[in-house]
């Protein structure tokens, strides 16, 4: 008995499915025949309870982008989804970036790590120190020594976090009015004393960047490595459109929602170029251009047939440079206290790069969370970096 012209197409109809469905997955299967992983599930729970508005991940190895995924929104109220070119302040991610733009001129001879920065910045003759500090009083003193430039690069200067000129933004003037005001006051500590995070020392080698180069600082990036890296989505003023891309900053209030706010140490319009560059902690960024970053560094400094740090260079950088101090800091990078184990850098709004050679990968964690770190730290970054090692194997 033959079967009805109608119900035969749709029997025909349901296999094609099925086997076009059967070759779907297939095809999206890996070598060894397990099922792709993926990062975003791993952290829809944290965006689901208001933990987090959403996020941008990235992980690679210096051949190719393994993953680049979003979760959650870039603006909660108008439930706008997180796209995956969404733009974030990356804010203290910046210190690596200034850090290899320095090392650039280390390898060109141009500038060397235990010179005086004084050499470079005559402003900083005749800094003093704190030598005691009272109620009642304050002594201070020449230092022992010169704040060197691998004093500024890893946080050992004595230099306090910002000036004066620093508030209540960050980027109210520019570069040389800001680092022109820093011998003005102490130090706070004699150099290779003590750890101190400052925003002062990584602004400083942002400085001898334009002296020595001629060039501004941000000219200078964007000619020797965002423009040459193809890092389009990375500067200190987004413009009009990258504006329209820019993810939203949240909170928690105290009923413990998210709530929207602006960005507390940048002025306004962001893409003002009246605002001052800062090296420290300016610029705007997305997870495929920071990995593009990550990757040239994780690739001993060359990426794309060309070379921009020297091996030697990108290994000062990423070692430890505080020696028996509590902190574990190189030139710009936090690195792990193991030897080779990897090295990142996070910015004051949660966002991370991390750099691990021994996997050979590069992990990327893009929000904007305003609130305590520790919040995205012990919850969502984790999920994050096991996902993300467990896509690497």
């Amino acid at each position: 008995m033959m079967m009805p012209r109608r119900r035969l197409v749709a029997v025909l109809s349901a296999c094609c499915f099925a086997v076009c469905l059967t070759t779907t997955l297939c095809l999206t299967k890996t070598a060894s025949g397990k099922e792709p992983l993926h990062v975003a599930p791993q952290l829809q729970p944290f965006v689901d309870d208001g933990v987090l508005a959403g996020a941008v991940t990235l992980v690679a190895t210096v051949d190719k982008e393994l993953s680049l995924e979003t979760v959650g929104y870039a603006d909660l109220d108008a439930k706008q989804p997180m796209r995956k070119d969404a733009m974030f302040w990356i804010a203290s991610m910046s210190k690596p970036i200034t850090g290899a733009a320095l090392m650039m001129l280390v390898d060109e001879g141009k500038v060397k790590l235990d010179d005086p920065v004084e050499k470079y910045l005559p402003e900083f003759k005749g800094i003093m120190v704190v030598a005691e500090r009272g109620s009642d009083r304050l002594v201070l003193e020449k230092p022992k020594r010169p704040v060197t430039v691998r004093n500024i690069l890893n946080h050992c200067s004595g230099l306090a976090h910002f000036s004066p000129l620093e508030t209540p933004t960050l980027d109210r003037w520019p570069l040389e009015a800001r680092v022109r005001s820093y011998p003005l006051s102490p130090l706070m500590s004699e150099p290779d004393a003590r750890y101190s995070y400052s925003n002062q020392g990584i602004n400083t080698a942002g400085r001898i960047v334009e002296v020595v180069s001629g060039r501004s600082f941000e000219e200078f990036l964007d000619e020797r490595l965002f423009k040459p890296l193809g890092m389009n989505d990375t500067t200190f003023w987004p413009n009009e459109e990258q504006l329209t891309r820019l993810a939203k900053t949240y909170k928690l209030n105290d009923a413990s929602k998210l709530e929207s706010m602006p960005i507390a140490y940048l002025s306004y319009p962001l893409n003002d170029k009246s605002r001052g560059a800062m090296p420290g902690g300016g610029l705007f960024s997305t997870a495929h251009d920071v990995g593009l970053f990550g990757r040239m560094v994780l690739n001993q400094g060359e990426f794309g047939g060309k070379r921009f740090l020297s091996p030697e260079s990108v290994k000062e950088m990423t070692s430890r440079q505080t020696g028996d101090l509590p902190n574990s800091y190189g030139l710009g990078w936090a690195v792990d206290v193991a030897p080779g184990v990897g090295f990142g850098h996070g910015g004051a709004y949660a966002t991370n790069l991390r750099v691990d050679p021994s996997k050979g990968l590069v992990m990327v964690f893009m929000v904007q969370y305003a609130g305590k770190q520790t919040d995205i730290w012990k919850t969502v970054q984790p999920a994050f970096k096991q996902a993300a090692e467990k896509l690497g194997k």
